[in-house]
């Protein structure tokens, strides 16, 4: 699944496209995604795209009338293409605009979703209980000490965990641990708060790091296939359980934590 820097380089790419553009027409071809694809045609035909935006991995796409809530799911990608260009299988969705172009959603697992809610977007059941933009000011180590104050499960729990922080997953999660020296099983409510703080900075950097890299590795979402991918980058202990730790040369250590694979150094990374 795309994590947060891949969803944030797709708006990216996507946003200049979109913006400022009249829909002219929507074609459904599947509507069964995730959850059902709503006929949005009556809301959104006649309508000017105000801004594209991101919140978590969702995609939002503005108008006066509403909000288009977009999600990749697992496989899904987006497109700026032609009109006239031929769907193929796993297209399921596409979005006219008056400059001739269109907005083509693609998902070969059908895990994504395109919903429709009317303003404000945040009381929608996806986002309501969403927690702070890891990249805001908002989350921040007095936030994240008050959200784990006496929590017993482990810190990387509570940072996979959308209502403490949004959006960072699993890659980013083991890459920021490593980098803050804090050891993924740690009880959270025991991290104190200088080590929090450092762990704020850390997902900051390595969240805007990635962005950065994406930035440079996909450019063209006219082109290329707009599949995000995960961006070649240095990772130090995500995908590497048993190779050697690029700070002390210690064998590092996989376990499952969530059922997700976590990669740390027993060494550099303490409780």
């Amino acid at each position: 699944m795309p994590e947060l820097p891949e969803v944030e380089v797709t708006r990216q790419g996507v946003a200049p496209y979109l913006t400022d553009q009249t829909v002219t027409k929507l074609v459904i071809r599947n509507d069964s995604l995730r959850w059902p694809v709503p006929d949005l045609a009556q809301q959104i035909v006649g309508q000017t795209i105000t801004q594209v935006r991101r919140r978590a991995k969702y995609l939002l796409i503005d108008t006066a009338a509403g909000t288009t809530i977009v999600h990749l799911g697992m496989s899904g990608s987006l497109r700026i293409v032609p009109w006239d260009t031929p769907a193929e299988k796993h297209d399921h969705i596409d979005l006219h605009l008056a400059n001739g172009r269109m907005l083509r959603l693609n998902d070969p697992r059908r895990f994504g979703a395109w919903l429709w809610c009317e303003l404000p977007e945040q009381a929608h059941p996806l986002l309501e209980k969403l927690g702070p933009e890891p990249l805001s000011e908002h989350f921040n180590v007095e936030q994240l000490a008050a959200a784990i104050k006496q929590k017993k499960k482990a810190i990387k729990l509570c940072l996979m965990d959308n209502h403490i922080v949004v959006g960072v997953g699993n890659i980013y999660a083991n890459e920021a641990l490593f980098a803050a020296g804090i050891h993924p099983q740690m009880e959270a409510g025991k991290v104190d708060l200088a080590r929090l703080e450092k762990l704020v900075n850390e997902v900051k950097r390595i969240l805007a790091n990635a962005i950065k890299q994406g930035g440079t590795t996909l450019k063209d979402f006219t082109n290329a296939d707009g599949k995000p991918g995960y961006f070649a980058q240095k990772l130090h202990v995500y995908g590497r359980g048993g190779e050697t730790c690029t700070q002390c040369g210690h064998m590092l250590s996989e376990i499952k934590l969530g059922q997700r694979a976590t990669v740390f150094c027993s060494l550099c990374q303490s409780k």
